[in-house]
């Protein structure tokens, strides 16, 4: 399997799981509301799952920055 392949399956992958990410975190209350939370504390620090999701977000997208730069220049060739 050439490079070019990997990265174009790792860049679909990567853009998948970061859409998925980003739907789970909820704008306004965050996962809270989903599990039953709520109320008006909506300027609290994120904790728990909501801390691991943005995390996971952050994650994702300078992985998918940095494959597709590494995508771009293995095309260039």
């Amino acid at each position: 399997m050439e490079i070019k392949n990997v990265l174009q399956i790792s860049e679909a992958v990567i853009a998948i799981l970061l859409s998925l990410v980003v739907l789970l975190q909820q704008g306004g209350g965050g996962l809270g509301t989903v599990f039953g939370g709520g109320g008006g504390d909506s300027y609290r620090s994120k904790r728990g799952l909501e801390a691991g999701l943005s995390r996971m977000t952050i994650f994702l997208a300078v992985l998918f920055v940095i494959n597709s730069i590494a995508l771009a220049l293995v095309l260039s060739r």
